[in-house]
């Protein structure tokens, strides 16, 4: 840890892995998988190498974490190798130092493994496991206002988790989480659509790529409901996505109404989906998971529950330093919405304050940049002689997840 080109802040989320020295601006964003697909079945794609694959139409997926737990080791190591090998980072482990997140809730079992991993196999210099959520609440806490307490609703691939903070550190028994993230709604998404208008199971990329373009959250339901049944130009909510053929068109796209003479000629090779209220029902889940048969709390019920969990002089602080993460919260109107549905339920006499980062995917790497820098860093890691000396009880001791 002599200088800062040797430290690294991996955020390991099962979506996207965020990986940057601590002197970097940005950090690397990379799949968290390795993808196959069906026009080149002999070949693997590691992390991003799937952008370098002539036809992306039916791509399957490898992927290392399944209900947000790392499970598949094989796929991960191949992953890491990946990041870490000359391709991306070109790293000396044995040089490096490196910041790690993991979920909350996390199995003993599975923290074992990554001590084992990091330290045995790849022999990193020293090692600071923590929450991408901690991370995110200690950037916060350095950025102005400065506030001491903070809300942090981390929205990610698998899950959903509210964590209130104070000073940095979690308030572990008002940590809730809500079963509902980005793969959930691609996959209800891919239901809907194969249901209704054409069959999109083996469409995973294309459907995520389509959920990401057209979908918002709404402000008003069943109002939105209503216009979605009108015709013609009434409804002002539907759109024509065109969907890639992976030879003329790369990456699908909202048909552009003003030119539609020109589409018209060519309509015969486009092959276009209509979205209607599919674009405001689907993000709907993370609000009312109740939709689909989930019986759980929606993220706004989620924040009041947890914040009614913490003492009562935080509460205040709490609700006007709300912090939204992740790459569900890049819905357009997801703020909006989040802010409104707690101010309805929150006391009175409490402002209701909610923050969306600039940059929220990678708002905890940041964190860690950030981290990594604190006074206190070094004595919150774990050496290479440490963990050979004193085993995983030292990792028990040193890291709070």
């Amino acid at each position: 840890m002599s200088s800062a080109s040797s430290l690294v802040v991996l955020d390991n989320g099962a979506y996207t892995a965020k990986i940057g020295f601590s002197s970097d601006e940005e950090p690397k964003l990379i799949q968290n998988c390795i993808a196959k697909a069906k026009s080149e079945r002999r070949k693997q794609f590691i992390g991003n190498q799937y952008e370098d694959c002539r036809d992306l139409s039916g791509l399957y997926y490898l992927l290392p974490f399944q209900k947000g737990y790392l499970v598949n080791w094989d796929v991960q190591r191949q992953v890491w190798e990946h990041i870490f090998g000359k391709e991306v980072m070109n790293l000396e482990p044995p040089e490096t130092s490196i910041i790690i997140t993991e979920p909350y809730f996390n199995f003993g079992s599975i923290q074992d493994a990554m001590n084992e991993v990091f330290f045995e196999e790849y022999q990193f210099q020293a090692i600071h496991r923590t929450n991408a959520g901690t991370l995110s609440a200690f950037r916060c806490k350095k950025e102005p206002p400065k506030e001491l307490c903070c809300m942090v609703v981390d929205s990610g691939y698998s899950f959903t988790h509210i964590a209130p903070y104070y000073d940095g550190k979690k308030v572990g028994n008002a940590i809730r989480r809500i079963n509902v993230g980005g793969k959930l709604l691609t996959n209800h998404l891919k239901e809907i659509l194969s249901y209704r208008q054409l069959h999109v199971m083996d469409e995973t990329y294309v459907i995520n790529q389509v959920k990401e373009d057209v979908c918002y959250v709404s402000s008003q339901f069943m109002p939105d409901m209503e216009i979605t049944k009108l015709k013609g130009a009434e409804n002002t909510i539907v759109r024509d996505y065109v969907l890639p053929d992976f030879q003329q068109i790369r990456r699908g796209y909202v048909k552009d109404e003003s030119s539609a003479s020109s589409a018209n000629e060519q309509c015969v090779s486009l092959q276009i989906i209509r979205m209607n209220n599919e674009r405001f029902s689907v993000p709907e889940l993370l609000f009312n998971p109740s939709d689909v048969s989930i019986q759980e709390m929606g993220i706004p019920e989620a924040i009041v529950h947890c914040i009614g969990l913490v003492e009562e002089e935080m509460r205040p602080h709490l609700y006007k330093n709300i912090l939204l993460t992740g790459g569900n919260s890049l819905f357009p109107g997801f703020k909006e919405r989040v802010e409104r549905d707690v101010r309805a339920m929150a006391p009175l006499n409490y402002d209701v304050r909610v923050t969306l980062p600039e940059k929220p995917i990678t708002y905890s790497w940041q964190g860690g940049k950030l981290f990594s820098a604190a006074e206190n860093f070094k004595e919150l890691c774990v050496t290479k002689k440490e963990y050979e000396e004193y085993g995983q009880s030292i990792c028990l001791e040193k890291f709070d997840v």
